[in-house]
């Protein structure tokens, strides 16, 4: 019976999902019907030829806005299952897709990005997101490196290592930002997380770490269900408990630092969007990690369509909007889970 009402849910997230995408792309400051909004997404994916629809609404649906939910989708359904792996594999309930510092070393990444020349090779549109996932690459490298004792990584260890490195990296930012001159603008509003301006090569970097990610995040839901109990249960029951560690960290902060090298800082997402789903789904990875995706990509869809017309023709970072709604979501956590904390 719960077997059944988990699949349900998953399968009522997905057709909400499709009529967000269709519901997001009409909302702006040109108003777009649902039905019109719908024949153009279904007529250039499908190749169909709906006369009817304007040129210039074509333009605005497929080349400006679609990409933009795409992308918001994707970004919000990485730092979900981010998130609820983080969650799993460290057993710890405020656990994020940035607890280990992979967000700020893509920031790091990103702000250089700002501040080098235009490369011949490379288009300039480009230049950020691949610097902040090498940057975020570089820095889920040496928190590793700092963490592993011997050949094994505990979790203690691991989570310390992700604090100083983040604390050193944000620095960095900051003095980065010190000396940016005219870039400062952007940058800061990189550090906001936003996605004004993404287009599809913005999709094209997303998709395949995403795909690889929830590949292996799922190949591994069932080890994650066991080390919920413990270490040692799972070292009993004959899991090689350092190298799922290994792979589950891996994947998931690639995921992370593909999202943040085209976002910039979206926080709570990945925070607040597990917990909910567990409450509905339980705390089956098998159930948990494609609800969280689903649930992520819609909450963020829709907070960027919140933000991108509230103030139309202006907008506000959707950053600020995921911080806005999940900061009061954290205290609460916090004050509910406090007895849980021993020192």
């Amino acid at each position: 019976m719960f077997y059944t009402r988990r699949v349900m849910v998953i399968i009522f997230l997905f057709i909400f999902l499709i009529i967000s995408i269709i519901l997001s792309t009409a909302i702006g400051a040109a108003e777009i019907s649902f039905r019109t909004a719908g024949d153009i997404i279904i007529g250039q994916a499908f190749g169909f030829n709906f006369s009817e629809v304007e040129a210039t609404y074509e333009t605005i649906i497929w080349e400006i806005r679609l990409p933009r939910v795409v992308l918001a989708f994707f970004v919000g359904a990485s730092l979900a299952m981010a998130g609820a792996a983080f969650q799993g594999l460290l057993q710890n309930p405020l656990a994020d897709p940035y607890t280990i510092g992979v967000s700020s070393g893509a920031a790091v990444g990103a702000t250089i990005g700002f501040l080098l020349p235009a490369v011949a090779f490379i288009p300039r549109l480009l230049t950020i997101p691949i610097f902040g996932f090498l940057g975020g690459g570089l820095a889920l490298f040496v928190v590793y490196q700092m963490a592993r004792i011997g050949g094994k990584v505990p979790v203690v260890t691991l989570l310390l290592a992700g604090v100083v490195v983040s604390s050193f990296l944000s620095a960095v930012i900051s003095m980065l930002m010190i000396f940016s001159g005219e870039a400062l603008h952007g940058i800061f509003f990189w550090l906001a997380g936003g996605l004004s301006g993404r287009g599809w090569g913005h999709v094209g970097i997303m998709i395949p770490y995403f795909l690889l990610g929830g590949i292996v995040l799922f190949y591994f839901s069932r080890e994650l269900n066991v080390l919920l109990a413990g270490e040692e249960t799972a070292l009993s029951l004959g899991i090689e408990v350092e190298k799922v560690k290994r792979n589950i960290l891996l994947a998931a902060s690639l995921v992370t630092a593909a999202a943040v090298s085209v976002s910039g800082m979206i926080g709570f997402v990945g925070l607040i969007i597990p917990h909910a789903v567990r409450i509905v789904i339980g705390p089956d990875h098998r159930f948990l990690l494609p609800s969280s995706i689903l649930t992520g990509g819609i909450f963020l869809l829709w907070a960027d369509a919140f933000a991108r017309t509230v103030l139309a023709p202006g907008e506000i970072p959707v950053g600020i909007i995921t911080a806005f709604l999940g900061a009061p979501f954290f205290m609460y956590l916090l004050r509910k889970k406090r007895h849980d904390f021993k020192f």
